[in-house]
């Protein structure tokens, strides 16, 4: 399961955290506005409030031990390059920065960033994506090569378990989550909800209609069955 910590919620780290948090992942949610932090915090491991150029404090966090690191810092420039530079020196293997624009990814890159990427160009080309690929409900990259996908459960997966369908040995894949609808009575009325199975067990079944979240390699999860 990765772990990843994610600096800077404003709308685009804060929608990263929930959906990393919703789809397994380990999240350490990090900003210097206690608002934020608590908007995220019941959809997160750890949520924490403070400045991210306060090497010190992030150490104390774990930012030192994570996987990867997406520094969302949107609005100050300064401060989200002493956080890369602090990042970077931590030792953290994979550095992911937000940048506003392409001079801007440049420096970041200069300075030691892993990939750069640019949500409003990047929101584009993931929908052509999703045109292109109307079996899969969403994706996120979480560096580069590597991505969390939800798949809609492809047919030739439908009323098999987990243990049967060997996505790591088959797929060299992880499934982190299974999304399930389900119908329930709500004030005398039936509705439908989405329940979320977060750590799936060999046991667990898939049906038509399940979306799968699995995480893998770009090439790997380009070879899962399509339909």
């Amino acid at each position: 399961m990765p772990n990843i910590a994610v600096i800077g919620l404003g709308r685009f780290g804060l929608a990263l955290s929930k959906h990393l948090g919703t789809s397994g992942a380990h999240v350490i949610a990090i900003d210097r506005n206690r608002q934020n932090v608590e908007s995220i915090k019941e959809d997160v491991q750890v949520a924490v409030k403070l400045d991210s150029t306060d090497e010190i404090a992030l150490k104390s966090q774990g930012v030192d031990k994570v996987d990867a690191c997406v520094i969302a810092i949107g609005e100050n420039f300064e401060a989200a390059l002493l956080t890369t530079v602090i990042v970077k020196k931590l030792g953290v293997p994979k550095i992911i920065c937000r940048a506003q624009t392409e001079f801007h990814a440049e420096i970041f890159r200069q300075i030691g960033a892993d990939e750069v990427i640019q949500p409003e160009t990047q929101a584009g080309e993931q929908l052509a994506h999703n045109l292109a690929n109307p079996h899969v409900e969403d994706l996120i990259s979480l560096a580069e090569g590597y991505t969390v996908v939800e798949l809609i459960s492809p047919k030739i997966f439908h009323n098999q378990t987990v243990a049967e369908l060997a996505l790591r040995s088959k797929y060299n894949v992880n499934l982190v989550a299974i999304k399930k609808k389900t119908m329930v009575k709500e004030n005398n009325e039936t509705v439908e909800k989405q329940t979320i199975i977060s750590v799936p067990s060999p046991d667990d079944m898939i049906h038509d209609g399940d979306i799968m979240v699995l995480v893998g390699s770009d090439d790997a999860l380009s070879k899962l069955p399509k339909e």
